[in-house]
Order: C-alpha cells, then structure tokens, then sequence
C-alpha cells in the first residue's frame, strides 16, 4: 500500500497562514467578517495556541466558492 505524501494530502496547508487581520484587509471587510466566519466554520482555519490563522488556500477557495458568473445576455442586454 501506497503511503500519501504531503504532496498529495487533499488536507495539507498550502501558501502563507493569514492572520484576520490580513484576511478582513483581503476581502476588504472589517476584522467581524472573518472571525463570523471562523465561529461558524464557514471556513478553514488553524488554531496555534491561542491565535487563529486561515490558509492562503482557503481564503481562495472561499472567494472561489462564492463567485458568480453573469448570465447570457440577448443583443447586449442581460436576460
């Protein structure tokens, strides 16, 4: 049997770890915003000791999963 590598671990913390701070500087917010979204686990994050930081990776991921496409328009204006 084959051992995973970190490589290939679908959990392994990829890029910098971001304090809320620089989180709620990212998405332009207030510091709220993040830490509403780390009390209700809507986002990955690591606890060391007492901080509190979020994955680069998740932070996309998050921005990713809440993007919206536009919708197909008709000779120039949306449907």
């Amino acid at each position: 049997m084959r051992r995973q590598s970190k490589a290939d671990d679908p959990n392994a913390i990829r890029g910098n770890l971001l304090t809320v701070d620089q989180v709620a500087a990212r998405l332009n917010t207030s510091t709220r915003f993040p830490r509403r979204l780390i009390a209700e686990r809507r986002i990955t994050f690591v606890r060391i000791g007492r901080s509190v930081r979020i994955p680069e990776s998740a932070l996309e991921e998050f921005i990713r999963a809440g993007l919206v496409e536009p919708i197909a328009t008709r000779k120039g204006r949306a449907a």
